[in-house]
Formats: structure tokens, C-alpha cells, sequence
């Protein structure tokens, strides 16, 4: 996951730097994300039907690919704007494949089901210990020797990730596959996931902060280099702050006994994640600046965790592939739309404003979805009973 930050944060300043454009900022954005818009539900399919750890590896072994393609390119100096793009859309490609079926993995790996947020918060917690030392590394990288070294170190660490996979003992699952059609699997993976209120309102909320908050990160170099006026450091401590946030709330998630009351949260770390974005975007100084991005580093992880365990919790185990498809799309899949309308609106306005009002959008969202936690909860709760999470004389709400 160091890696992994290191190339993110180099894949956008590289962009930035040949072409000093908020809109092809976005155009890239858009590029590595679009097949995480279309390609889950296809992949939540197989996901279901596939043995998960021979899929993961070979997914991971695609990523070392394109990260060792990166670093040729740019060590060899024949880098170009549109080899970003072509081969951004051949990560997002992977990614697409990743996400769902790495999800939907993790259940796997937790014999005793009652671990399962905590084991969802743990994961959090390793991603997020390297969004705080990637950026940071990465920037420093970036401004000694430049963008190259990041993307080569990128793909070294995926020979630990696969040999990890390898190194993995886990029981045998026998899948039942009820309908081999691939497009009758899709259309009842979308009408268990919309057809079930409390999953469909976690993604719609999903959905709302992927399109309108989540792009923030991809001003990151225009808020670290034009309005904080420093370097490629600057945005590298911008994304480590963020991550202490993250880190922290997952710490927090990791150390929860108990799925009971993560409604709650989704809607309260919205709210914390939309008021984040609008204080970090008035802010000129950089201190106060990364200690707002704590704030919506912290925000963001706690809603995307909780929403992560409710949707495992509460989903059928023949259907979870699918369903986190559905969230792999809910989550990444409109990021793409989300940066390209980030980059075009912070051309036209600025990237202050652009976050003010995805801020804005995010605060509404987290009311809006914490009106509705009373007949949610109402709804998940026998299916916590039925699970075993809550007695059947257990009278405090569910979700």
C-alpha cells in the first residue's frame, strides 16, 4: 500500500507537470476510473463462482505490470501524456477486477464471523498506514529524483503482496453456481442489492460522496504547489495527513466489539468528511491545512468502513460478490464522472469552491441518510437476529 500511494501521488504531480492542467488532471482521473464504472458487475459474477485467491493473484500480478511499464517509460525519459492515460485505463481495468473481488475475499479469511468488522477495520488500518508514509515518501522521492523511482518501488512491492497470497492457507469454498448465464447472475445481483433498502441507501450515499467529495484528492496539487505555494513535499504531508485521519478512524473501527450503531456513524462521518473539505478549502496556511485534512481524512475512512461492514453483515453469502460490486461501483466506479466534473468545475471556479460545494453536497447527504436511519434500522435488525448478533429479546435498534 506504500507503494501504491507513492504512484498516486506521482502519477498526479507527473501529470500537473507536463501539462499544468486541471483538466487533464481530471481527463486521467477519469481514464483510470471508468472501467471501475463498468466492469464490477460482470467481475462480482465471477467473483462468486471463482476461487478467490487464484483471482487476486492474478490481479496483483497485473498491477506489477503496469507499474513496472510506468517506470520504464519514465526512467527511459519517453514518457508522454497519453501513455499516462492508456495506461491509467489499464489499471482501472485491474482495479475493477480488484476491489469486488478483494472485498468479497476478506469474509473468507474470518473463520468467526463476529471478527468481520473488526477484520474490515484492520484492513483499513494497513491501507491506511501506507497512504500516511506513501505520500510522504513519495513526495520526497519526487523532488530528489523524481517520478520514475516511485513507480519502480511500486512494482517491487507487489512481489511481497503475491508471494503473501501465496503463503495463505484457506478452506475450501464450494461455489453453487444457480445460474450460469452471466447476465441473468447481474440482474439478480441488482435487484437483491436495490431491492434491499438498507443496502441501496448505502450506496446511494456511497455514490453521492464518490462523484462530489472523494475528487479532492485530485486537487491536490493545485491546493499544495498555487495556493499553499510549495512543492511536491507539500502535497505529499497534504496526503499523509490525510492518512493520520484515515488511520485514526480506522484504529477506532478496529477497536469497535460490535457491528450495532455503525448507521450512525455512516451518516455523523459524512458530515465530518463534508465539513473537512469546506474548512481545508478557505485555508491558506498550511498547518491549518493539514490539520483539516486529518479531519476529512478521518470522515471519509470511518463512512466507507462502516458502510463496508453493514453491506457484508447484512448480505447473503452466495450474493456477496455481487453486492460488492455494486459497492466497488457505488465507491470507485463513479469517481471517473466525479473527476472529470472536479476538474472541468475547478478550471471555471477554482479548486477552493469545487470543495466548498462538494462539502456542501456530502453535509446533506449524511442528513439526509440520518432521517432515514430510524426505518433502516428497523429493517436490518431481524437480519441480526437472524445472524446471531443480536438476541431475539435484544430491544435496542440495530444498524
Amino acid at each position: 500500500m506504500i507503494g501504491t500511494w507513492m504512484q498516486q501521488i506521482a502519477m498526479s504531480w507527473l501529470v500537473y507537470r507536463l501539462t499544468n492542467s486541471t483538466v487533464l488532471l481530471g481527463v486521467v482521473g477519469f481514464a483510470s476510473q471508468i472501467p471501475i464504472f463498468i466492469l464490477p458487475p460482470f467481475i462480482g459474477v465471477f467473483a462468486d463462482r471463482w476461487n478467490k485467491r487464484r483471482f487476486v493473484i492474478i490481479i496483483q500480478s497485473l498491477a506489477m505490470l503496469q507499474a513496472f511499464i510506468l517506470a520504464f517509460l519514465i526512467l527511459s525519459n519517453m514518457i508522454e501524456v497519453w501513455h499516462i492515460i492508456i495506461l491509467g485505463l489499464f489499471l482501472g481495468v485491474v482495479n475493477s477486477m480488484d476491489i469486488p473481488v478483494r472485498q468479497s475475499f476478506v469474509i473468507g479469511m474470518v473463520e468467526n464471523k463476529e471478527d468481520l468488522g473488526n477484520a474490515i477495520a484492520l484492513n483499513s488500518s494497513l491501507v491506511n498506514v501506507g497512504r500516511l508514509l506513501g505520500p510522504s515518501i513519495g513526495g520526497i522521492l519526487i523532488y530528489i529524483v523524481g517520478e520514475g523511482l516511485c513507480f519502480l518501488l511500486n512494482g517491487v512491492s507487489y512481489i511481497a503482496v503475491i508471494a503473501s497470497l501465496f503463503a495463505m492457507k484457506i478452506k475450501p469454498v464450494k461455489s453453487v453456481v444457480q445460474h450460469p448465464n452471466i447476465l441473468r447472475g447481474i440482474k439478480e445481483g441488482f435487484t437483491y442489492s436495490f431491492g434491499s433498502v438498507p443496502i441501496r441507501s448505502i450506496l446511494l450515499l456511497l455514490t453521492l460522496v464518490s462523484i462530489i467529495g472523494m475528487p479532492y484528492q485530485l486537487l491536490m496539487p493545485v491546493f499544495a504547489r498555487d495556493i499553499l505555494h510549495g512543492t511536491s513535499q507539500t502535497q505529499g504531508f497534504l496526503m499523509a495527513a490525510s492518512g493520520i485521519g484515515a488511520l485514526g478512524g480506522s484504529i477506532f473501527l478496529a477497536s469497535r466489539k460490535s457491528v450495532i450503531g455503525l448507521g450512525k456513524l455512516i451518516s455523523s462521518a459524512t458530515i465530518i468528511f463534508g465539513c473537512g473539505l469546506i474548512f481545508f478549502s478557505v485555508s491558506r496556511l498550511v498547518i491549518i491545512s493539514l490539520i483539516f485534512m486529518m479531519i476529512t481524512g478521518y470522515g471519509m475512512i470511518v463512512q466507507l468502513a462502516s458502510s463496508n461492514t453493514v453491506l457484508q453483515t447484512i448480505t447473503d453469502d452466495d450474493k456477496r460478490g455481487r453486492v460488492m460490486s455494486f459497492y466497488t461501483m457505488s465507491f470507485r466506479g463513479m469517481s471517473p464522472f466525479g473527476s472529470l466534473m472536479t476538474g472541468i468545475l475547478a478550471s471555471s471556479v477554482g479548486a477552493p469552491i469545487t470543495l466548498t460545494i462538494g462539502g456542501i453536497c456530502c453535509i446533506l447527504g449524511g442528513l439526509l441518510f440520518a432521517r432515514k436511519l430510524p426505518s433502516l434500522r428497523k429493517l436490518v435488525k431481524p437480519i441480526y437476529i437472524q445472524k446471531g448478533i443480536l438476541p431475539q429479546t435484544e430491544e435496542s435498534a440495530a444498524m
